[in-house]
């Protein structure tokens, strides 16, 4: 006979009481927390370490009780760190491939062990992932760890990496950096958010318990980003992958300038997404998806975007479905500071607000839609912090694209329409890294992610993603210069000196060789030449434009005109274009090998060899135009994955001394055969063999304005493609100085 004294079924359930606790070994979050006495140290070389005479810094969860603290990592603490992962990178990397593809997948059967206490952790942290999103992540990654020299041959870990990520970054964003370093042999040193040090402590102990080698997983705490910039001082370490908001990865790349160590970006937190309904879509699912994004706490901030013709609908669906929602807690009284000037100024514009109740004083915020948005306005470009939705309205297709594409970031989008041409259209037009059509933030790590415009330039997820942590395995790791300051108000603007030869004696003027901008041989807009010295410096072989910042900025703009129309060409004309400028060379081949042997004093024999070695470079990028190809990656759910390469845009290139002729071909043709349009900077002791080539590019097929050549001062040039921003990218060879030097825009 049952005990009397306990409910029955049916008295639990008529009081919402929850039952009593199954037993369970495994120990729960809050036991984890006091066994640490609630205050959290390092975890390096396989242990935890809790040094004295730290300072720390408490974490509180929602309802402002503190979880525990952290301490705050100072100068000797990172150098036993990176010590520790220095030691841990040896005997993780000697490993065979398929020996850490086993201790990745002996922490599944941990984590699938102590997953309750995980969870429990993250959602006292408010470092929102589940236990079985972290298993998809090492079951993934450790598949790669497998067959890393099978289908990666030739390549190589590159040592020590630390991984960065902001207060605001979830712990899923995280692991996405932590596990694929691992996977590909390196050792990581982990610089964790406030919200996710708790739970990333845990993960660590547990990896190391189930076989980890010591070192090869390291955790440090402190106070901000910084922290990451200190860490990579140490001439081990060799790459920064950061996640997280904008702003705290400026202040890490800002703080890393001039230790040549290179940072990955990946600005997945704080994006701004347009959610876009067609007028074809499916309007009760759309909404309803929208109710189940847009006013929980997040990652990114959504932006409604209805067509006009079924916006009355949108909205009156929305009123229903958000008469019983709740207000929602604000994480500070700062934030409801931002949300009532939001609100303010959005009725000020004329926008009319949908809200369930009313708004009442305090931390607590009803979910709020502001229809009739302008897409200008603050609220919608950057949304303060808070269950705040613009909604905006579009009449065609191309005004849906527009409204897409006028936020600074470019993270992702949702599209809903049942007109599956229009979704792969819209898809395509928009500048953002994932696009997802009837659905949204469906993730999974065999999708590459790279974010464009302002979030971000790393690639995460899929075997593309693992390139940032390997690096070619016949090339040795480049050296770490030290770090140097640069006063940046005086870099760029030496003078170029002109030299203008007496003809009266009888001597022949050297010829004045043009620039080429926008499909044009000209000069420079200053009118300015310097001289070129042949070998020896004793005598003056020719004369070439001072280009400067007006003629980059010429440069650029005939370059994003043409730039979309290249791209959207098929791989196969693409490929004819530069199999007929290889064809173009080599009609050239005497006159430009004559360039060649002149400017660098070599022998006709291998002059005439790098101009060879060049037409063959031009035919190899040639072919490998529709080579480039993207997929479609398994779902673990239903419906289907494609992925689509695309160009970065406009392309700066500073080119090198060695081989002028072989390194320009070699870059313009990698680059232009990806779809991508460039503005060169030749080597400026060696110029002549490009300006050379401007021949060769004047009698091709190539449109005008895909590539151009300025030729002048390297550093000012380079100044001036850095600030640009239009300029996507620069691939750069020259002084060290520059090499460890950031701009930021």
């Amino acid at each position: 006979m049952a005990d009397s004294t306990n409910p029955t079924v049916y008295e639990i359930f008529e009081s919402m009481e929850q039952g009593p606790a199954a037993a369970t070994s495994t120990p729960t979050a809050q036991a984890w927390l006091d066994h640490h006495s609630r205050s959290l140290g390092f975890f390096m070389d396989g242990k935890f370490i809790l040094p004295a005479d730290r300072r720390s810094l408490s974490l509180t969860d929602s309802k402002g009780g503190v979880v525990c603290s952290t301490v705050c990592a100072e100068d000797a603490d990172v150098s036993q760190c990176a010590s520790s992962a220095a030691a841990g990178w040896k005997s993780w990397s000697s490993l065979s491939c398929s020996q850490r593809a086993k201790a990745l997948l002996r922490l599944v059967g941990v984590l699938g062990l102590h997953g309750q206490c995980v969870s429990e952790l993250c959602a006292l942290c408010e470092a929102s992932c589940s236990p079985t999103a972290l298993v998809r992540l090492l079951q993934y990654y450790s598949s790669w760890a497998q067959l890393r020299d099978t289908l990666i041959p030739g390549w190589t870990p590159v040592g020590v990496v630390v991984v960065v990520s902001s207060d605001d970054c979830s712990l899923y964003s995280l692991m996405l950096k932590v596990l694929p370093a691992l996977a590909m042999g390196n050792s990581v040193i982990v610089v964790p958010g406030r919200s996710a040090a708790p739970p990333t402590l845990l993960l660590a102990q547990l990896f190391t318990g189930a076989g980890l080698p010591a070192g090869a997983l390291n955790i440090l705490t402190g106070s901000d980003v910084t922290l990451g910039a200190k860490v990579s001082r140490n001439p081990d370490v060799r790459l920064i992958a950061y996640c997280g908001n904008k702003q705290d990865g400026l202040a890490l790349c800002k703080a890393s300038a001039g230790m040549g160590v290179p940072v990955s970006v990946s600005s997945c937190v704080g994006a701004t997404c347009p959610f876009i309904i067609f007028e074809s879509a499916d309007i009760d699912s759309a909404v309803d998806e929208v109710i189940q994004i847009a006013f929980k706490k997040k990652e990114v901030h959504w932006v409604l975007c209805v067509q006009e013709s079924v916006s009355d609908s949108v909205v009156a669906r929305l009123k229903l479905r958000m008469a019983n929602i709740k207000s929602v807690p604000l994480s500070s009284d700062a934030d409801r500071v931002l949300v009532d000037a939001a609100v303010q100024e959005a009725l000020q514009q004329g926008a009319t607000l949908v809200q369930p109740c009313g708004v009442s004083p305090g931390a607590r915020y009803p979910p709020t839609v502001l229809c009739g948005a302008a897409p200008s306005s603050p609220y919608v470009v950057t949304p303060p912090p808070g269950p705040l939705l613009p909604l905006l309205m579009f009449r065609s297709n191309t005004e849906a694209v527009l409204l897409g594409n006028h936020s600074p970031h470019g993270h992702a989008a949702s599209i809903w329409t049942e007109d599956l041409t229009l979704a792969l259209e819209t898809a395509k037009s928009l500048s953002v890294g994932s696009v997802w059509v009837n659905s949204s933030s469906v993730s999974d790590p065999c999708f590459p992610v790279s974010g464009h415009k302002d979030s971000g330039t790393g690639t995460d997820g899929g075997q593309e993603g693992l390139y940032q942590f390997l690096r070619p395995s016949f090339s040795s790791p480049l050296p770490r210069p030290s770090p140097v300051s640069l006063e940046y108000s005086k870099f760029g603007t030496e003078a170029a000196q002109v030299v203008i030869p007496d003809s009266t004696d009888g001597a022949s003027i050297p010829q004045s060789y043009p620039q080429f901008v926008g499909g044009k041989a000209c000069k420079s807009v200053s009118g300015c030449s310097v001289a070129v010295q042949a070998p020896g410096g004793d005598s003056v072989l020719a004369f070439c434009p001072d280009g400067g910042r007006k003629d980059v900025r010429n440069a650029v703009e005939a370059a994003i005109k043409v730039q979309p129309g290249w791209m959207k060409k098929s791989p196969s004309a693409r490929a004819q274009s530069l199999y007929s400028l290889a064809k173009g060379l080599e009609s050239r081949r005497k006159e430009v090998s004559a360039s060649v042997g002149a400017q660098l004093g070599v022998p006709a024999e291998e002059a005439d060899r790098e101009v060879e070695l060049s037409v063959g470079r031009l035919n190899v990028w040639a072919a490998y135009c529709d080579k480039v190809q993207g997929g479609s990656p398994p779902m673990t759910q239903s419906g289907a994955a494609l992925s689509f390469p695309e160009p970065l845009g406009v392309v700066g290139i500073v080119l090198p001394d060695n081989a002028p002729l072989l390194s320009m071909v070699t870059v313009l043709g990698a680059a232009i055969a990806t779809g991508n349009a460039v503005v060169m900077v030749p080597s400026q002791r060696f110029p002549l063999p490009a300006l050379a080539f401007v021949q060769v590019l004047q009698s091709s097929d190539l449109p005008a304005g895909l590539v151009n050549i300025i030729t002048g001062n390297r550093d000012q040039l380079t100044v001036a493609l850095a600030n640009h921003s239009v300029i996507k990218a620069i691939w750069y060879w020259g002084s060290a100085q520059v090499r460890t030097t950031r701009y930021h825009r």
